[in-house]
């Protein structure tokens, strides 16, 4: 099988001939997931682990089902804006995208267990709950854009690598790049290939990023004693995602018209499109316990999640000269069928309540994504990509705390703060969530709003070419508003 070549991995990745790199960087993006929850957890920082009593705990900490006292059921579109800046080699660029979507749909059947005639009505096992949700965990909708002139290299001499590394076997990168006359080979005691284009080459990067990972959960929760909670979900997640590159080189290249070497103005575009689908499942584990009536600790585990991937993968090149010459090659598709195993999760929260005024809550959840596991039965060897993870893939600690005010009996004010920390050991940074929110109940009808302003940072290289390859800086922002409308019954 051909090896596919993809232009936004992450810095540390280096993509060689004998490897699928990017999948490494594929299955990890695919474990940041966050678990989808209504607009009141994510308004306080989606610190919801021993909260309870909130339709989040569907897909969160199914425990907290069992404070359920009716039944009840929700609906949460979002809207999302995202921005990113791109600074490549000291050119900035702007990028914008909005897409609306349906972040959460959960509902809520509340059963209360019959006791024994005479006994104490608050003792013993008081409900079980069951609750079904729809929800989306990871967005990927991204546009990113930079460009700039290069002084130092091309990416010409990405493609004369290849060719010098891995020969220039007809069908390949650099096969093409050569039938096109991007390089050429020079010398002839030791014969090498070599970019023919001059240094100064003006280079521009377009990435467009679509698709989400979604789940529906069936969960349960039981309430002991108005004290202890305890839950079990189950969940079958799904995944789409479509990335579709072009990056464009213009610039002045040496070719061969005829016998005679002259210079010609070139443009080449390589573009690379990506389509990845999955299905699978994961389980939760929850608990809640209250130490005092207004302080109360919870804890969920989730099992790695695992998931069955296809991954379409194809490129092509296409380059045209000033004396009219115009050449094309593929696109061609790599297709392969894959194993994704994403970490194991553990999850902690605490959460202190002040009667009928409010609470004040955090979370604090562990994942390793140096465990995260790939395998396939094609015609692929998973050594290099899984040795990429452990490599380069570290444990992170995610932190979230919230708070709610009553302002009044019907309007509630929430804030919330979140750290996400980086899944690479180096060349990153964690991601950061400000929340806000506001709900307001009236009888059995709520709504509740939420604000979330994201920002993150990620390193992005076009090309790797040892200690010449550029890379873009990209900072990514999003805003995001959602809307929560609900009833019980």
């Amino acid at each position: 099988m051909r090896l596919k070549y993809l232009f936004n991995v992450i810095a540390l990745i280096v993509i060689t001939n004998n490897s699928f790199a990017q999948y490494a960087n594929d299955v990890v993006r695919f474990s940041t997931f966050q678990p989808g929850s209504t607009s009141r957890i994510k308004a306080i920082g989606n610190a919801g682990t021993a909260i309870g009593g909130d339709l989040s705990s569907v897909a969160g900490n199914p425990a907290g089902l069992g404070f359920f006292t009716r039944s009840e059921v929700s609906l949460t579109p979002e809207f999302d804006a995202s921005s990113v800046n791109a600074n490549y080699l000291g050119q900035s660029a702007n990028a914008a995208k909005i897409s609306p979507n349906l972040n959460n749909i959960a509902i809520v059947f509340y059963s209360g267990l019959n006791t024994p005639p005479g006994t104490d009505k608050s003792k013993g096992w008081l409900s079980l709950n069951f609750g079904m949700g729809y929800n989306r965990t990871n967005d990927f909708y991204r546009s990113i854009n930079y460009s700039a002139k290069n002084n130092n290299s091309s990416i010409t001499d990405y493609y004369a690598a290849l060719a010098n590394t891995d020969g220039k076997t007809d069908g390949t990168l650099q096969s093409w790049a050569y039938d096109q006359n991007l390089i050429d080979l020079y010398g002839t005691t030791n014969p090498t290939y070599k970019s023919n284009a001059f240094p100064g080459v003006t280079q521009a990067n377009s990435i467009t990023r679509s698709g989400g990972q979604t789940e529906f959960d069936l969960s349960l929760g039981a309430n002991y004693s108005n004290r202890l909670y305890l839950g079990f979900s189950i969940g079958i997640p799904n995944l789409r995602y479509t990335s579709v590159n072009n990056f464009t080189e213009t610039g002045i290249a040496s070719i061969v018209e005829n016998g005679v070497t002259i210079n010609r103005n070139f443009n080449s575009t390589y573009s690379q499109t990506q389509d990845t689908k999955g299905d699978g499942f994961n389980a939760k584990l929850g608990v809640i316990y209250k130490l005092l009536e207004n302080v109360r600790v919870g804890a969920v585990i989730t099992t790695p999640t695992y998931i069955t991937v296809n991954d379409s993968y194809s490129e092509a090149l296409s380059s045209s000269f000033s004396n009219g010459n115009k050449y094309s090659n593929g696109p061609t598709n790599y297709p392969l069928a894959y194993n994704m195993r994403t970490p194991f999760k553990a999850a902690g929260g605490l959460s202190i309540f002040f009667n009928q005024y409010g609470f004040i809550t955090g979370d604090v959840e562990y994942i390793d994504y140096s465990t995260t596991y790939i395998s396939s039965n094609d015609n692929y060897d998973d050594t290099y990509d899984n040795g990429i993870i452990k490599t380069n893939y570290q444990a992170a600690v995610n932190v979230h705390a919230g708070a709610e005010i009553k302002v009044t009996n019907n309007i509630a004010l929430r804030g919330g703060y979140g750290i996400q920390g980086s899944a690479l050991k180096t060349n990153s940074s964690s991601t950061k969530t400000v929340s806000a929110g506001l709900g307001y109940r009236v009888g059995s009808y709520y709504v509740d709003v939420a604000y979330l302003h994201i920002n993150g940072q990620q390193t992005l290289t076009p090309y790797t070419i040892g200690a010449l390859t550029p890379s873009a800086n990209i900072n990514a922002t999003n805003n995001n508003v959602f809307v929560t409308f609900g009833f019980r019954y």
